[in-house]
C-alpha cells in the first residue's frame, strides 16, 4: 500500500464514462434529457481528468452540461457554454487540480458573482471562506483578504474578480496558495506566478460575465448514502440592496417592539457586503464585516451562541496576527518577544478586535438575545438576520439598549 504522501503524488485512473445523462421524465412521459461530457486536460501530453476526488483514495471525474434545455416551474438549468469551473484553462498545474480544488473555487465564485461592481477577492478553504474583501484596485482587494486571516489563507484557493497584474502577482508570490483562478492575466504575469511551480494557474474567462449567475436559479443535486439523490433549486438571495430589508418590529403579546435607530449609508453597505458573503457560508453560520472586509467568520457549528462567540474570538486573534505582521513581519506566534507579545494583546483588548462600528451577521434568527449579545457587547453597531423567531423582541430589545440598528431579510440562507 502506498504512502500518504505517495498517494498525493498519484494521479488515480478513473473509471467514471466520457459522458453521462440525466433524464427526468414527467407524468405524462415526457422525458429530458441533460447530456455531460467528462472534463480532460492535456497535462504533460496526456489527456487527464481531475486528479483524484475529496481524499487521495477517492476517483473522481468533472462533467460539464453539453446539451439540455430543462424547466421546472421557475427553476431552468443553465444553458450549455455558459461555463465557468466546468471549463477552467489551466495555464500551469504542477499538481493538476483535484475535486476540492474545483469545488473550493465554485464556492469563491458563489461569492464573487454579487460583486461584479468593484474589485473583489475571496481566499477559500474547505468550501468556506477565510477571508473576503472589496478594493479600489484587484491588489487592494487581494490584499485586505488576505489580511483578514492569513494564518487559515495557507494552502488556500484564491480568486479575484479582475485581471491579475504585476502587482497582485507579487503578493500573491509571497505566499503558498494552492489555486489562483481569475478571469485574465496580465502580459508578463505568468512568468511571475510560475516561480510557485505547484500553485495550479487557472483561467475562467466567462467571470467577467458572472453578474448574469447572480439571479440564476439552477439545479442542486445532493447524493445520499443509499443511492437517493435530492433536488433542489439554489439559493437566491432577494436582498440586495438599502429597500430590501425589511423592519426589525414584531408584535408579542400585544406590545409592538421596533428597532429604533436606522441605519447610517455606510452601515447599509456593509450589512449588504455583509449578508451577501453570508449566503456562501456553511451554515450554521455567524460573521462580522466592516468597510468591507471580513474580520472574524464563524462557519458549520451547531449553536448560533457558540458560532457567534467564535467568529467574535477569531477577529481578536487575527487583528493580533496582522498587526504582528505590520509590526514585525510575523504572525503573533512567531514573535518570541513576551513583551513585545504583551504589548500586542494591550492594543487588541483596546481595539476589541476591531468590532466596534462592525456588522454582525447571521444566517439564520437569533432564538433567544444571547447570541446577538456576543456581538452587541463588543460593539457591533448594526445586525442583519433573517428574522421569524417567537422571540425576535429580544433582539429587538438587545439593539435597543446597545444602541444599535438591525434590519430583517425575511430570508434564510443556510448552506449544507
Amino acid at each position: 500500500m502506498k504512502t500518504l504522501k505517495e498517494q498525493y503524488q498519484t494521479i488515480r485512473t478513473d473509471h467514471f464514462p466520457s459522458r453521462m445523462e440525466i433524464s427526468f421524465l414527467d407524468e405524462k412521459g415526457k422525458r429530458t434529457t441533460l447530456l455531460y461530457e467528462k472534463v480532460l486536460w492535456e497535462i504533460e501530453g496526456e489527456r487527464k481528468g481531475l486528479r483524484y476526488g475529496e481524499n487521495p483514495d477517492q476517483e473522481a471525474a468533472l462533467y460539464r452540461l453539453v446539451n439540455g434545455n430543462l424547466t421546472l416551474g421557475d427553476v431552468e438549468t443553465i444553458q450549455p457554454g455558459r461555463y465557468l469551473c466546468s471549463n477552467v484553462e489551466i495555464l500551469q498545474s504542477g499538481k493538476h487540480p483535484g475535486k476540492i480544488n474545483i469545488t473550493d473555487i465554485d464556492s469563491a465564485l458563489n461569492i464573487l458573482r454579487y460583486f461584479s461592481y468593484t474589485p473583489c477577492a475571496v481566499i477559500v478553504k474547505h468550501n468556506n471562506p477565510s477571508g473576503v474583501a472589496k478594493g479600489n484596485t484587484i491588489e487592494d482587494a487581494f490584499q485586505r483578504a488576505f489580511a483578514a486571516d492569513r494564518l487559515a489563507a495557507f494552502g488556500g484557493a484564491v480568486a479575484v474578480n479582475r485581471s491579475v497584474n504585476r502587482e497582485t502577482a507579487e503578493q500573491i508570490g509571497e505566499h503558498y496558495f494552492e489555486v489562483l483562478a481569475a478571469p485574465e492575466y496580465e502580459e508578463g504575469v505568468l512568468s511571475i506566478l510560475s516561480r510557485k511551480k505547484n500553485l495550479r494557474i487557472l483561467r475562467i474567462r466567462n467571470m467577467e460575465h458572472l453578474e448574469q449567475y447572480s439571479h440564476t436559479v439552477y439545479l442542486d443535486f445532493k447524493s445520499l448514502l443509499d443511492g437517493g439523490i435530492i433536488i433542489q433549486s439554489s439559493f437566491v438571495p432577494i436582498t440586495r440592496k438599502p429597500e430590501d430589508f425589511l423592519p426589525a418590529e414584531v408584535e408579542y403579546q400585544g406590545t409592538l417592539y421596533r428597532v429604533k435607530r436606522e441605519p447610517t449609508p455606510e452601515e447599509y453597505e456593509d450589512m449588504i457586503f455583509g449578508w451577501l458573503v453570508e449566503t456562501g457560508i456553511t451554515s450554521n453560520s455567524v460573521i462580522y464585516v466592516k468597510k468591507g472586509m471580513t474580520l472574524g467568520i464563524g462557519t458549520g457549528e451547531q449553536d448560533r451562541v457558540g458560532v457567534a462567540e467564535i467568529a467574535r474570538d477569531k477577529a481578536y486573534r487575527k487583528l493580533l496576527d496582522r498587526l504582528a505582521w505590520e509590526q514585525y513581519g510575523k504572525l503573533f506566534s512567531e514573535v518570541d518577544d513576551s513583551g513585545k507579545q504583551e504589548e500586542l494583546r494591550a492594543l487588541v483588548r483596546q481595539r476589541r478586535g476591531d468590532l466596534p462600528g462592525s456588522v454582525m451577521i447571521s444566517d439564520g434568527f437569533f432564538p433567544f438575545r444571547d447570541g446577538i449579545e456576543v456581538g452587541l457587547r463588543e460593539g457591533v453597531t448594526a445586525v442583519v438576520q433573517p428574522g421569524g423567531s417567537v422571540r425576535d423582541f429580544e433582539s429587538i430589545e438587545a439593539c435597543n439598549e446597545f444602541g444599535a440598528t438591525m434590519k430583517f431579510t425575511g430570508q434564510r440562507c443556510f448552506r449544507h
